[in-house]
């Protein structure tokens, strides 16, 4: 796969997945806003509800108090009141006008023009006052509340009073015997013959009607200190339980600011005033005050985030594990694609590095056998031994090249096992050194060894020990264009001792220092051969030290040399 097309799907699968992440982004903020209005929505109607009780048990209070204090009207308000028979009789005389027929006689009183006035800004017809009893009777408080001001309400109240007073002088003069005739003036006497249960029955309505106008009256005075009007304990409980109606467990604050300009009050706790008045649901305190000012109750939730968060944890957190599990697929699979890619260029270099030491003894195997086929030659022995000689080290390190890759193969399936002795290490390396330091030399350059042991025997395997310090010293020599400076220090740590190979060498750049231990790598030189090799060596050197429960570092540097430091157990 080419840099441009892996590039391309880099970039391809990077969109879709910023385009899901981003996707799920919108999706959670959209969540967690309609759980915020929900439970908004919630407390508010809680809220509602409790102001609703507080008002419907503040107008039965105010009835009750009433009933507790009369027993007798206890009995009464509630029990039906049946239709009052009237016995009228009527006869002719002829008697001087009293003043108590005059009284009798008297018209019904006339509302004033203000009140006239006031019913037709309201859009009433005035026909209606011709019976003023209908009309005071359909006027009960609730009725009125609904179309009056209070001040126009104090004058509907007047009004009324008058009319009472009318009708208990004409029914108390209505109760008077009969009076003969003493005038001139022919008149027609009327008698209304009244049960004692007919006027037990207008004093129970009566009764009713005054207990209606006191509950009315104490209503209106909705101007008193709201604290004076409510049970601060019983708001809070009353609160609590709309709340967890409504599913809310959560702790709030609790404020109530009287009036216009009135200073919040605090019902418990409260950590930040501002806080709970800018942030917090707000409800109007008895919203059908007839009279007075508008109060308001403050309820804020600090830990609202919380409850919200409990409602949409298991979609968010089920959100946030699978856009982990997709970066992890997409991160794996792009390791995946330039592992294989770094793969694929490791095995091209392999190839060609192997074509290429293949290629030369080959060709020179094919110059020696056609020069040994030549007549001429053939049947001079000296040029036939060296030919022959020539032929053989090819093969040779044909052979070594060969036992190397199945070498390789078999440290992957860990087909080897080592052969564990007691060997004397510096004299190990000095062998190691001694068949390196006539190349080192002739190229104008040192190798040295540095170090003494007190106890100098460690157990390993000598062919495998022996093998990779020839790698590392092969490497050191290999690697330094001129006049190579190698130095082998040996040093005991405890239980274990320390090699270190040094070189004046190219050096490594750090990203090659982190793969030069993989297999078949090789620092990338183009298409120049000048260094030979397959890219094994260094591999196996990692892989005979670990199998001798050991370990290796590496620092680098770019035209300063490398140097290895290897540590081994003395005792396996």
């Amino acid at each position: 796969m080419s840099k441009s097309n892996i590039t391309l799907i880099i970039v391809l699968m990077s969109l879709a997945s910023f385009g899901l992440m981003g996707f799920q982004y919108y999706w959670i903020r959209n969540a967690i806003r309609i759980n915020k209005e929900r439970f908004d929505q919630n407390a508010l109607q809680a809220i509602a509800g409790t102001v609703a009780e507080l008002e419907k048990g503040e107008t039965s209070d105010v009835l009750l108090s009433k009933l507790i204090k009369d027993p007798a009207l206890k009995e009464s308000i509630f029990k039906k009141i049946d239709p009052i028979e009237l016995q009228i009789n009527t006869r002719r005389s002829y008697s001087r006008p009293s003043m108590v027929d005059t009284l009798l006689m008297a018209p019904v009183p006339q509302v004033s023009s203000t009140f006239r006035r006031m019913l037709l800004s309201r859009g009433l017809d005035v026909t209606i006052l011709s019976e003023l009893e209908n009309f005071f009777a359909y006027m009960t408080p609730e009725v009125a509340s609904g179309m009056f001001t209070p001040d126009e309400m104090q004058i509907l109240l007047q009004e009324k009073e008058r009319q009472l007073e009318y009708l208990n002088q004409k029914q108390r003069f209505a109760r008077e015997s009969a009076r003969p005739y003493t005038g001139i003036v022919p008149q027609f006497e009327t008698k209304v013959n009244l049960s004692d249960d007919a006027l037990d029955k207008i004093r129970k309505t009566n009764i009713k009607i005054e207990l209606m106008n006191q509950a009315f009256s104490e209503l209106a005075e909705g101007q008193q200190a709201i604290m004076d009007r409510l049970d601060t304990v019983q708001l809070r409980r009353l609160l609590k339980n709309q709340f967890v109606a409504q599913g809310i467990t959560e702790n709030f604050e609790l404020g109530i600011k009287p009036g216009e300009g009135g200073k919040l009050i605090g019902i418990g706790e409260i950590l930040d005033p501002q806080v709970l008045l800018k942030e917090g649901l707000q409800s109007k305190l008895f919203p059908n005050d007839i009279l007075g000012n508008d109060n308001f109750i403050y309820v804020y939730f600090p830990e609202k985030s919380s409850h919200v968060f409990r409602q949409v944890w298991l979609p968010i957190s089920s959100s946030i594990f699978f856009i982990l599990v997709i970066i992890f697929c997409f991160y794996y699979a792009i390791r995946i694609i330039l592992k294989q890619k770094a793969l694929s260029d490791i095995k091209n270099d392999f190839i060609n590095n192997m074509t290429h030491e293949f290629k030369t003894p080959l060709a020179t195997v094919s110059l020696a056998v056609e020069a040994l086929q030549d007549p001429e030659l053939s049947n001079q022995d000296k040029f036939r031994t060296r030919y022959l000689g020539i032929i053989k080290e090819e093969n040779k390190r044909l052979v070594g090249q060969v036992e190397k890759v199945l070498q390789a193969a078999a440290l992957d399936r860990n087909e080897f096992k080592l052969k564990l002795e007691s060997i004397h290490l510096p004299a190990m390396i000095q062998a190691c050194m001694d068949q390196f330091a006539l190349q080192v030399e002739n190229r104008g350059g040192k190798i040295e060894f540095i170090g003494e042991m007190k106890d100098p025997h460690i157990v390993g395997d000598v062919f495998h020990l022996t093998h990779l310090f020839n790698n590392l010293l092969d490497n050191a020599n290999k690697y330094s264009p001129s006049n190579p400076k190698i130095t082998v220090a040996v040093k005991e740590l405890g239980s274990e001792v320390q090699i270190t190979f040094r070189d004046q060498g190219i050096g490594m750049s750090r990203d090659a220092v982190k793969k030069i231990f993989d297999k078949f790598y090789r620092i990338p030189t183009g298409n120049v051969h000048d260094v030979k090799g397959f890219g094994l060596g260094l591999s196996y050197v990692k892989t005979m030290i670990e199998a001798h429960k050991g370990n290796i570092q590496v620092q680098s540097e770019l035209g300063k040399g490398s140097t290895f430091t290897i540590n081994l157990p003395k005792k396996q």
